[in-house]
């Protein structure tokens, strides 16, 4: 085990991580938005869990500190046969202080999101899931679903004024868009994988990206007009301000999202290329270190059993 341990630590915490990069930025120019999305949000989640399994096993060492243990240990190397070395009790104590700040990082980040759903549920009741709210900025957003209570549309005053009957058609087809695919669980996936791991910051951002895309996508479908989801696009992000800004827009996304849209439509028999398979291979080797990391502690602790 002493050995194997520094392979988990540096394989789904440090280096897999890094192999996800290239192909989050690869993915930025997808003509598959939804499919490398969903593969990029998995590869991180499976990347993350992983880590925080091999994380779990690191601690789980500490357990040759429990009387028992140690009075067998004891014994046998008084007999000659002493038991394997285990993880050294600093690192063991470190490993558990980071697992706690990463439970803080999750719960944190899960209570942020459900905060923010319950502002948005709090504005009043939709009707044929669509909510208007009196709001003079520039805001629509899709509301996910919540137990007893469907998804919906919000959006307001503000940006419906500023848009006309087609563009108005253009930015609910993108909301609905969200509600249909379940964009908050891809992006929430991505989130608390991020959350357990701060280096997958970079694969989170992408799927927030991508994620816009996949709806500008079945927007331009729905009004079979890829240019007036575009115009739509540029003009709200102009008049778009505040810490959250309708449609997802933020730094370079909407000139991505712009440029992906006055490009031809992506072939749908066409699969999500070297994103979805590097996703899927990184995915698999994270388990693989994962499932090797747990057989290896199993036969530390079989060790450390007093046999009688």
């Amino acid at each position: 085990m002493t050995w194997l341990v520094h392979i988990p630590i540096l394989l789904p915490v440090l280096l897999l991580p890094a192999v996800l990069w290239p192909l989050a930025r690869l993915a930025a120019h997808t003509g598959r938005p939804e499919r490398a999305a969903r593969a990029l949000a998995a590869g991180a989640t499976v990347t993350a869990g992983s880590s925080a399994v091999c994380l779990i096993l690191v601690v789980a060492t500490l357990a040759d500190d429990v009387p028992a243990i140690e009075r067998y240990g004891r014994l046998s190397l008084a007999n000659g046969r002493p038991l394997p070395e285990p993880v050294p009790d600093p690192a063991a104590v470190a490993a558990t202080a980071l697992l706690l700040w990463v439970g803080w990082r999750v719960a944190a980040r899960l209570r942020r999101r459900w905060a923010v759903a319950r502002e948005l549920r709090a504005a009043g009741p939709a009707e044929d899931g669509l909510l208007v709210a009196d709001w003079d900025s520039p805001r629509a957003v899709a509301v996910p679903p919540a137990r007893g209570r469907r998804g919906h549309v919000l959006v307001t005053s503000g940006m419906l004024r500023m848009l006309d009957a087609h563009e108005r058609a253009a930015v609910l087809a993108h909301e609905r868009a969200h509600l249909w695919r379940r964009h908050d669980r891809t992006t929430t996936l991505a989130a608390l994988a991020t959350a357990v791991n701060p280096l997958l910051r970079p694969v989170e951002s992408a799927v927030c990206l991508l994620v816009e895309r996949s709806a500008d996508e079945d927007a331009a479908d729905t009004v079979a007009d890829r240019r007036l989801v575009a115009h739509t696009i540029a003009k709200v992000a102009l008049a778009a301000h505040g810490p959250a800004p309708a449609l997802g827009f933020g730094g370079s996304s909407t000139l991505h999202r712009v440029e992906a849209l006055v490009r031809p439509a992506p072939d749908p028999m066409r699969r999500g290329g070297p994103t979805v398979a590097g996703a899927v291979a990184v995915a698999a080797l994270s388990l693989a270190v994962a499932a090797v990391a747990v057989v290896e502690f199993v036969e530390l602790f079989r060790a450390w059993l007093p046999t009688g």
